[in-house]
């Protein structure tokens, strides 16, 4: 008789850790999910934050005015940084690039002066972009603006199909989730549905009888968090050395939003997936249970 209860205790627990780690590494996967999708937020705005577009400058303008015009564009609340690059500095980049000096062979400085304007993530649309344009060239020094607007197109279109796809993993992933959970629970309180059964025919109501699986269950979804957390963890670790700076387009905010995200769908997804289940015995006749 010990020895039964022993192998039954030994039954029970391996089959309660797997239930453990089951649940984490779904968990870990769901949070991953969730890192890309906020990652794939913070590529997009570092993107289009990195995407610049020159403002040319009318020749022979004197640096007062030219000062003028770059503080003006910085208290502009569509940019969010610009670069004054004169006739000299753009000769010397051409020249870097051709490996000749315009200067050289043309005997003069074709170029013209401009100033670099990058814009925040939230303008960097083709809408936005329209509006900028028509402001810009108001100033009486902008001769004209150089940037490819096919470039901006390109940059928000994919940022899109990637939020879809991200958006409709996480929901296939939530899904998949449920059901994995769902059908590791069942397997456990399947062992216990005489128990149930037997509880019910003393009197207990539904409530009574789920409340121990819940609470039970509750305990499992908590550490099986704490595990996909650590997992979770582990892998910035691991992308930080691999990847450098990876870690830090994912602010502290963010991270723990993600952390909390997964002690929360860990917790809530366990109870839902035990209430379900044990409703399954509560309303199951006696003589059915003897046949699954």
């Amino acid at each position: 008789m010990a020895e039964n209860k022993k192998v039954n205790s030994v039954s029970f627990f391996n089959s309660r850790f797997t239930s453990t780690i089951s649940i984490a590494l779904v968990l870990f996967l769901l949070g991953l999910i969730f890192l890309l999708g906020l990652l794939g937020n913070k590529l997009s705005s570092y993107v289009k934050e990195n995407i610049s577009f020159s403002v040319i400058l009318k020749d022979e303008q004197n640096e007062a005015e030219i000062k003028r015009i770059q503080k003006s564009l910085n208290g502009q609340p569509f940019i969010k940084s610009t670069e004054y690059i004169s006739k000299e500095q753009a000769a010397k980049e051409l020249e870097a690039e051709l490996g000749e000096n315009p200067v050289d062979f043309l005997g003069y400085n074709p170029l013209q002066a401009s100033i670099e304007v990058k814009l925040y993530s939230e303008y960097a649309n083709p809408d936005s972009l329209q509006v900028i344009e028509r402001k810009l060239k108001s100033y009486t020094s902008v001769s004209e603006l150089l940037y490819r607007k096919d470039m901006m197109q390109i940059v928000n279109e994919n940022m899109k199909r990637a939020s879809i796809v991200l958006f409709t993993l996480a929901l296939i992933l939530m899904a998949i989730s449920f059901v994995l959970i769902s059908n590791t629970i069942r397997l456990l309180i399947y062992s216990q549905r005489f128990l149930i059964h037997t509880m019910q025919l003393v009197g207990a109501t539904a409530g009574f009888i789920r409340r121990p699986f819940i609470n039970y269950n509750i305990v499992s979804g908590i550490v099986a968090s704490i595990l996909a957390i650590l997992m979770l963890i582990g892998a910035l670790y691991y992308l930080q050395n691999e990847l450098s700076g990876f870690v830090q387009m994912l602010d502290t905010g963010l991270l723990i939003l993600v952390f909390l995200s997964v002690f929360a769908m860990g917790i809530l997804l366990s109870v839902v997936a035990t209430y379900f289940a044990v409703s399954k015995y509560l309303y199951m006749e006696a003589d059915r249970m003897y046949y699954i």
